[in-house]
């Protein structure tokens, strides 16, 4: 790799993706970990193949599920194109897990060694431009006097150290949980789903960057929403939670603002 070249050339991608639209739905839809591109000047980053299929590269199923919700819903999604190999946009930068080492037993050599120059440069080559993204949507809706709830998708890994996780869902909150335990009591009326609250993982005020930067510190309602990789690997999958949340998400919304 060319240290001298800049991080991003002419074949990568943006670091955002938009889909979808801002129109009179509430919903902004984000999602940090839905791609898993690469800089070309940073190559694989020593990570074999096989590991770039696993949960450690991105989350599984959020791309094609998200796209399909922010379609049903009328409204827009902003998706993080690159991995979280290079760098994890969940994370403030500086977090232990901004830029990870070692990421569930599997090495990363590309990440060993980085100087404070090459770890700014994916924060603001990656991580900003996501995250202003974000910010202007926010404030655009901000300035038109329009609602909105930030909703955040997720994916989990069914097992983790050798720990099979139950659930089906999970429902993340710390500051104001309202509207995200609205959404989990519909999703537990929902026949046969295991719903986890503050499972597999909590959020806290470090533990996650997103929702606390954009929702908690501007006081919008908002849901981090993490959903099983095995539910959401395929296409059906995919149809079935966009087709779930779509109508469950309303109705959140509705008895929100009842």
């Amino acid at each position: 790799m060319r240290q001298d070249e800049p991080l991003l050339g002419a074949d990568d991608p943006q670091p955002m993706r938009v889909h979808g639209r801002t129109g009179q739905s509430p919903f902004v839809l984000v999602s940090d970990h839905a791609g898993r591109a690469v800089p070309v000047r940073l190559g694989d980053l020593g990570v074999p193949a096989a590991e770039w299929d696993r949960h450690i590269a991105w989350d599984i199923g959020m791309a094609g599920m998200g796209r399909l919700l922010a379609e049903r819903l009328e409204t827009i999604l902003i998706e993080q194109a690159y991995s979280r190999l290079v760098i994890d946009c969940n994370r403030a930068p500086g977090h232990p897990s901004s830029i990870v080492r070692i990421s569930d037993g599997t090495p990363v050599p590309g990440n060993a060694e980085l100087d404070a120059a090459a770890v700014t440069e994916r924060v603001e080559r990656i991580f900003r431009p996501y995250h202003e993204r974000i910010t202007e949507e926010l404030d655009s809706r901000q300035e038109a006097g329009q609602p909105t709830v930030l909703v955040s998708l997720h994916s989990f890994t069914p097992e983790m150290d050798g720990i099979a996780r139950p659930w089906h869902a999970g429902i993340l909150h710390n500051h104001g949980p309202r509207f995200g335990l609205i959404l989990k009591d519909l999703l537990e009326l929902e026949p046969g789903l295991v719903v986890g609250d503050n499972e597999p993982y909590a959020l806290t005020d470090t533990s996650d960057h997103t929702v606390p930067f954009h929702a908690e510190a501007r006081g919008l309602p908002h849901v981090e929403l993490e959903i099983r990789q095995d539910l959401v690997a395929d296409a059906a999958g995919q149809r079935e939670w966009a087709d779930r949340l779509a109508r469950l998400l309303p109705l959140a919304w509705a008895r929100y603002t009842a």
